[in-house]
């Protein structure tokens, strides 16, 4: 049945997502189990992959990774998206519990096409925050309602939560879910990423030091 996404803490609006089917998927650091889901509004889907009993009440190791085709699947050095994936799967599998959401908002939420767009703007010297201005989008679009019935799903409350933005944690306590403990997701800098990752740090107040 479709999983209802709540507009802020106790309040819910109509039902837009719902949960697919489920498989097991092989990596080279654990056998996840992976959920797929779909919005009911639009059709996109989203990906979680969860290992071990994540649905015991204690906070569950987690990260939230908005897609990145480019970083994620042809290791592009330009971002640091990539690594991060791989580094919070490893994390999970060493754990043996936790979940991965893999949110399908390419670009913080702007799409591939438009990423692409931004790429070329700062191929001409834009940062990552100018570009996106630049084509009349915000600097980060991305809507973590999506995680909601996601979590729910999984029977999930609580979250020691993988990531340096900040932002992810007052989307997701002000939909009810505890964030009980941060744990930065740090990558080493390379020539191509490197002034992306300041701007993330000096313009969207991520937690990290280039």
């Amino acid at each position: 049945m479709p999983l209802k996404i709540a507009a802020d803490a106790g309040t819910v609006v109509e039902p837009s997502m719902t949960h697919v089917t489920s498989c097991e998927l092989p990596t080279p650091w654990a056998t996840f189990r992976l959920h797929a889901f779909i919005e009911t509004d639009g059709g996109k889907e989203h990906l979680a992959l969860a290992l071990g009993d994540v649905g015991d009440g204690a906070p569950v190791l987690a990260r939230l990774h908005s897609e990145c085709l480019t970083g994620d699947a042809l290791f592009s050095q330009r971002c640091d998206c990539g690594p991060q994936l791989e580094a919070a799967l490893q994390k999970i599998a060493a754990e043996g519990r936790g979940v991965l959401l893999y949110l399908r908002q390419e670009g913080r939420g702007i799409g591939l096409i438009g990423k692409l767009r931004a790429y070329h703007l700062q191929d001409g010297g834009a940062d990552t925050v100018e570009a996106n201005q630049q084509l009349g989008f915000a600097p980060d679009q991305r809507n973590y309602r999506l995680c909601l019935p996601m979590l729910q799903h999984l029977g999930i409350s609580s979250l020691r939560l993988m990531t340096n933005n900040p932002r992810k944690i007052d989307a997701l306590e002000q939909l009810g879910i505890a964030v009980t403990e941060r744990i930065g997701l740090h990558v080493k800098s390379n020539r191509f990423n490197r002034r992306y990752l300041q701007t993330k740090a000096s313009k969207l107040g991520h937690l990290i030091d280039p």
